[in-house]
């Protein structure tokens, strides 16, 4: 096991009931957006939980990852699923990197050019 899910989301709880202690408008208007979205009535809630899921391993947020496999599981998705899912996740990340990359080359050529008209 690469880390102790239950004990960190033990750790994150405990950080949130803190930041509620602080700042409890900001720990609430989250907790509203949660709900809102569990009350969608379109999509269900293992479709949602494997969205959510494939979301929080492109934000590469260990809270997330906990939260929605564990939804997904709650909800009914197999371990099939959430590999389909990974799949999926994997594949639009690198669609993006290959995309976005283009800028990459476009700061460049704009350097290069630049560099050519000064010789």
């Amino acid at each position: 096991m690469m880390l102790d899910w239950k004990e960190y989301k033990g750790q994150i709880a405990a950080a949130v009931r803190e930041m509620a202690a602080l700042n409890p408008d900001v720990v609430r208007a989250y907790a509203g957006l949660h709900h809102a979205n569990a009350k969608a009535k379109h999509l269900d809630p293992k479709t949602r939980e494997l969205i959510a899921l494939a979301a929080a391993i492109t934000l590469k947020c260990d809270g997330c990852i906990d939260a929605h496999a564990e939804g997904a599981l709650r909800a009914g998705a197999s371990k099939e699923e959430i590999v389909e899912v990974i799949g999926v996740t994997v594949s639009v990340n690198a669609g993006a990197a290959m995309v976005f990359s283009a800028r990459a080359i476009d700061a460049y050529d704009t350097y290069a050019t630049k560099t050519e008209t000064k010789t």
